[in-house]
């Protein structure tokens, strides 16, 4: 039954049945104290003046009369007061069911209808923001794809160019065929590196990562990660420094193996970006209060700062004109992000264009008994301790695997 229906009902029942009662009210009153009456006005009542009669009649017809109007005001006010709002709705929902979402819905009516329309409100204001994420997810898988058909297509060009010059015998003394298959080997490692990176980001972005949390010792493990680190920058001809003036005693939870990774990837993301003729890159880990504060500097090409809120952002990249030869996914530094808040930190950056680069991690303290540790450590099982432990001990010796399992990103 329709509102519209229910009212008129409503109507007619609120209007007829104060009219059927007075109407027997007065003909049973008439009929009991017609004596009396008769007896007031000293005459029968059919011998009454037609004019008082009259009177009488224009008193009852005027009392239903105004009762009437009366339930039809108060009808049509309650009706549009609940049916205009609710047509605003209809035509609200029709566009949503198109698609249409770049509108607003108002609040008006009872307080029940405005609630109503608020809802919708926010109903129609996420509907929106998920509309708008959707579109910028599909250009970003569409700029993933983009980028990883160059990368691919660059490696595979290469090894089926020296695979060639191997067929055709180029490679006709020892030295040559050194390099040609030395060659195809850094390219196949290269493709290696593009889909490992493409399956953590994958693992991550869906939170399917089997982290494997323990206390680590700060000093220990970032004094392991410095050796290797040194070691490698300096075949690179990369000026290194490290401090590190955190204490023995000081521990973090974590999964060594994913915060290894995450150094990894900052200095890789940097050296892409050496443009000095002296490079340099520093490394200082600090206690911040209940923190600990890891620093990664380079002297690079730095960025700029309209940039730094954003090259954490998958797909994010400063500026896609330079180095266009190293190409990457650009997800490296959004990986960054991602394992470090999920370790319960942060990560942050502060350049100056032309002159530096510093990544900043943060990572609470562990302390033994304290109620404020992070609660990460409560996610830990026993098995997944006992694996992180093992790791813990090789998690530097492993920087350079796990170094040459990563594609860096473009700033």
């Amino acid at each position: 039954m329709k509102l519209k229906t229910r009212v008129n009902i409503s109507f007619l029942i609120v209007i007829m049945l104060p009219l059927l009662m007075m109407g027997m009210t007065f003909g049973g009153a008439f009929f009991l104290f017609r004596a009396r009456i008769e007896a007031a006005y000293g005459m029968p009542l059919g011998q009454m003046p037609p004019e008082m009669r009259q009177l009488l009649f224009y008193v009852i017809v005027l009392m239903a009369i105004v009762l009437f109007i009366t339930g039809v005001m108060l009808s049509l006010w309650i009706y549009k007061s609940v049916t205009e709002p609710l047509k605003k709705l209809g035509a609200a929902t029709h566009k949503i069911r198109d698609g249409e979402l770049d509108f607003l819905i108002e609040e008006e009516g009872p307080e029940e209808v405005r609630t109503l329309c608020r809802d919708f409100e926010q109903m129609r204001g996420r509907l929106k923001e998920a509309s708008e994420e959707k579109i910028r997810n599909d250009n970003e898988n569409k700029e993933l794809i983009s980028n990883i058909s160059h990368d691919l297509r660059t490696p595979i060009a290469a090894i089926k160019g020296y695979v060639e010059g191997i067929l055709d015998g180029v490679a006709d003394t020892p030295e040559k065929m050194d390099h040609y298959l030395r060659t195809i080997y850094n390219k196949t490692n290269e493709m290696d590196r593009l889909i490992g990176e493409l399956t953590l980001y994958s693992r991550i972005d869906t939170n399917r990562m089997p982290y494997a949390f323990a206390a680590i010792s700060v000093r220990r493990f970032f004094d392991d990660a410095a050796e290797d680190i040194s070691l490698e920058l300096s075949g690179r001809q990369v000026a290194f420094e490290y401090q590190n003036e955190v204490p023995e005693d000081v521990q973090f939870i974590a999964d060594g193996e994913q915060i290894a990774r995450v150094v990894s990837n900052i200095i890789s993301n940097s050296l892409k970006y050496m443009d000095k003729p002296e490079k340099r890159m520093e490394m200082h880990v600090r206690e911040a209060g209940d923190f600990i504060e890891v620093s990664i500097k380079d002297n690079g090409a730095g960025i700029a700062k309209k940039d730094l809120a954003s090259i954490f952002n998958r797909f994010y990249r400063a500026d896609p004109s330079r180095h266009p030869s190293q190409g990457g996914s650009g997800i490296g530094l959004s990986i960054v992000k991602k394992i470090v808040e999920d370790h319960g930190g942060r990560v942050w950056a502060q350049s100056e264009i032309g002159e530096e680069t510093t990544i900043f991690l943060e990572f609470r303290k562990y302390i033994t008994g304290n109620p404020a540790a992070p609660a990460i450590a409560d996610k830990q099982e026993t098995e997944a301790g006992k694996k992180a432990s093992a790791s813990r001990a090789s998690s530097a010796k492993r920087y350079r695997r796990t170094r040459t399992g990563k594609q860096p990103v473009k700033k």
